[in-house]
């Protein structure tokens, strides 16, 4: 089965709220509409959702007939503070998943296992009602997480650090099939 990872299109910044309140920016639904054009997501797929706004809203603008939301896929955790130095916590948390990163942070050890749980229970699902592949749409640090549980590696930082939003890579069995930002 061939896991299709889709991260959500491009964000309005509100530094005021937490992250996982972040809607899509007013220029998502062209970004957005490049994934789709590029047709390297599958006509017939079983599709879940994280349940942040910019997830289900990136969801909306690739158009599957139907999909449901899995709440264990959303984004770690994180406080709505704002950071200057963002990109250096998320590769701490990476390196030291067992850590938060900052306090009131989820560590990345449990937003891995939580999401693994999901797309197991995902995965077993969608086998018995005989979908070859799933589409999940979520966020960058879960799906990093993700593709290193699969693959049994460390997390990729530096492929964390040049996702695209959105951005697509796949996942077969143990190996990436389709890399982050190859549909371009």
């Amino acid at each position: 089965m061939a896991l299709h990872l889709v991260r959500h299109g491009p964000s309005f910044v509100d530094r005021r709220v937490a992250a996982a309140e972040w809607r899509l920016s007013a220029d998502a639904p062209d970004a957005v509409g490049q994934l789709r054009a590029a047709d390297v997501l599958p006509e017939t797929a079983a599709w879940f959702v994280s349940p942040e706004p910019k997830a289900i809203q990136t969801a909306d603008l690739l158009g599957p007939e139907s999909y449901e939301v899995v709440d264990d896929l959303r984004e770690q955790e994180r406080t709505a503070s704002w950071l200057d130095d963002f990109d250096d916590r998320v590769s701490s948390a990476l390196q030291q998943p067992e850590l938060p990163a900052v306090l009131g942070w989820e560590p990345a050890a449990m937003t891995r296992q939580r999401v693994v749980d999901a797309v197991r229970a995902i995965t077993v699902r969608s086998m018995l009602r005989g979908h070859d592949d799933v589409v999940l749409v979520g966020h960058g640090t879960a799906w990093t997480l993700l593709v290193a549980a699969l693959t049994d590696a460390a997390p990729d930082i530096e492929a964390w650090r040049m996702m695209g939003t959105p951005d697509h890579c796949v996942i077969d069995g143990a190996e990436v099939t389709i890399p982050w930002g190859s549909w371009r």
